[in-house]
């Protein structure tokens, strides 16, 4: 009978193991463990264009950007998705360049058609470039320029790739690179193949040396010592952090602000509204002129940060054009203030600018602006508010003239500033550009991906909307090798005689 059930027993399979499925489900979770764990890693050494995993440039240190308010393995997702998957995903989306053929269509078309002639500043793109004419721009003075550099964008067959060095203050990069890819959605097939060193940062660098060769290097202002090549500004395409809209937006709306007054009615003196703690010896002194008895001044200390806790309700560039005269002082170097006090219609008051961005160098003393010494900071200014004040009519024309100035400069006329410049540089190129293996792709959607709601919001409504029906503006020819020098002669005959005017009445009134 044992022998039986033994026999039984041993008939029937066995119970079934849950070992094999422990081992299974123990080695799944190792292997997504180690695949986290990779993915996390494999994101901690991405760099980014909002900032992740760079350092601020060491030449212009600024706070680190903080990324604290998500979990690590929500940032590492984001970094992979939007650095590495999404403009993959666009290209197969539809959003891949046109084919060939269209592209020779939309070329034929375009020429036909008749474009403006570009305004006299896009001369100044041949003096910029000037130092590369004979010695051309070869790969290793392209790599040499690294040292100075923020970042590298290369565009190839009409796609934007971007090489991360250090990182750019607030959202300066996200926005250029945004202008970039809206110039080539306006011009498809047109912009050519270019490799491009740039700095984001404010101060130019870029010094030759004796013996040695310039190198080219892109940044948003220089100077006439040095050779860095201005290109337009961020805030062309919004300023996030501190409520500046698109340009062509903000632009309309200062307008419309400035003609809320007649010019009578507008407010007798000079004004001016910003942030004087930005390392800047000329508004700091500034500052000691805020006095509207004495000096005919008045002048507002910017706290952004109040500001932003305020909703920006008492910083409306709009609403501050109701002064006959606004100051312009720059603070660590350029400001991009310049183009929204010129937008003013008021006098543009202009203290000894050491700085030129890519359209300033178009300005003219006492035709779009009255130059203000920064010798004697105060006299000077209540000098040009007396003069200003003595003769109206002649007060209000050069501000008009300001504000046509920078109502010509629509962002169609950014976007071909930034074609020509582009393609004048890469014709001085004497290697075919190719992406380094560190760049990344950089597409709208990938750029998107990372924007917050708030930068999403300006960059979709600063977006090109249509491909351009006409060509780039046609640009000036390249002018004789005199022309620049006389240019700045005369400008100089210009100012000295303001200078000579306001002496007179000095030594008149002591």
């Amino acid at each position: 009978m044992a022998k039986k059930q033994v026999w039984v027993h041993s008939s029937h399979p066995r119970s079934p193991s849950y070992l094999f499925f422990s081992i299974v489900a123990l080695s799944f979770l190792s292997l997504m463990a180690l695949l986290i764990y990779k993915v996390d890693n494999f994101a901690s050494q991405t760099k980014t264009i909002v900032g992740h995993n760079l350092k601020p440039t060491p030449w212009h240190i600024f706070p680190r950007k903080n990324f604290t308010d998500e979990s690590l393995h929500t940032r590492a997702y984001k970094i992979i998705q939007c650095s590495y998957l999404t403009c993959r995903y666009a290209a197969t989306d539809g959003a891949a360049q046109p084919s060939e053929e269209n592209m020779e269509k939309r070329r034929g078309l375009v020429s036909s058609r008749s474009p403006p002639k570009c305004p006299n500043f896009f001369k100044f793109i041949y003096r910029d470039l000037e130092p590369w004419f004979k010695t051309r721009i070869s790969i290793d003075i392209i790599t040499q320029a690294k040292k100075h550099a923020a970042f590298r964008f290369v565009i190839v067959e009409g796609k934007l790739f971007v090489d991360l060095y250090y990182d750019c203050v607030q959202s300066r990069l996200m926005f250029t690179l945004w202008g970039i890819l809206q110039l080539l959605k306006k011009y498809p097939g047109m912009v050519p193949d270019v490799d491009i060193m740039f700095d984001c940062m404010d101060k130019p660098s870029n010094r030759v040396k004796n013996g040695s060769l310039p190198l080219p290097l892109f940044r948003y202002c220089t100077t006439e010592a040095h050779l860095d090549i201005p290109f337009p500004d961020w805030s062309f395409w919004g300023w996030p952090e501190v409520n500046i809209q698109p340009w062509d937006e903000q632009f309309k709306k200062i307008k419309q602000g400035s003609q809320t007054q007649t010019w009578a009615k507008k407010i007798v003196h000079a004004y001016w509204k910003g942030n004087p703690d930005v390392e800047s010896p000329i508004r700091m002194d500034l500052m000691q002129c805020n006095d509207t008895n004495l000096w005919g001044t008045e002048i507002i200390r910017q706290n952004w940060t109040e500001e932003a806790k305020a909703g920006y309700e008492h910083s409306k560039l709009s609403d501050q054009c109701n002064y006959r005269y606004k100051i312009y002082a720059e603070g660590y170097a350029w400001s991009v203030s310049l183009k929204y006090i010129l937008s003013c219609g008021s006098l543009p008051l202009l203290i000894s600018p050491k700085y030129e961005d890519f359209f300033s160098r178009g300005l003219v003393p006492k035709l779009n602006y009255w130059p203000i010494s920064s010798v004697d900071l105060c006299h000077s200014i209540k000098f040009a508010v007396d003069w200003g004040n003595t003769n109206p009519s002649q007060a209000e024309a050069i501000g008009k003239r300001a504000q046509q100035l920078m109502g010509s400069i629509s962002m169609d006329r950014v976007y071909d500033y930034m074609f020509h410049l582009m393609s004048q540089y890469a014709k001085l190129q004497d290697f075919k550009p190719v992406p380094p293996s560190s760049a990344q792709q950089v597409c709208e959607e990938s750029l998107l991906c990372f924007a917050d709601e708030k930068q999403k919001e300006l960059l979709k409504r600063s977006a090109v909307t249509a491909v351009s029906s006409t060509p780039p503006c046609t640009l000036i020819r390249r002018p004789n090798p005199y022309f620049f020098n006389i240019w700045a002669e005369q400008k100089q005959k210009i100012i000295d005689n303001v200078r000579d005017m306001e002496n007179r009445t000095n030594a008149a009134i002591t």
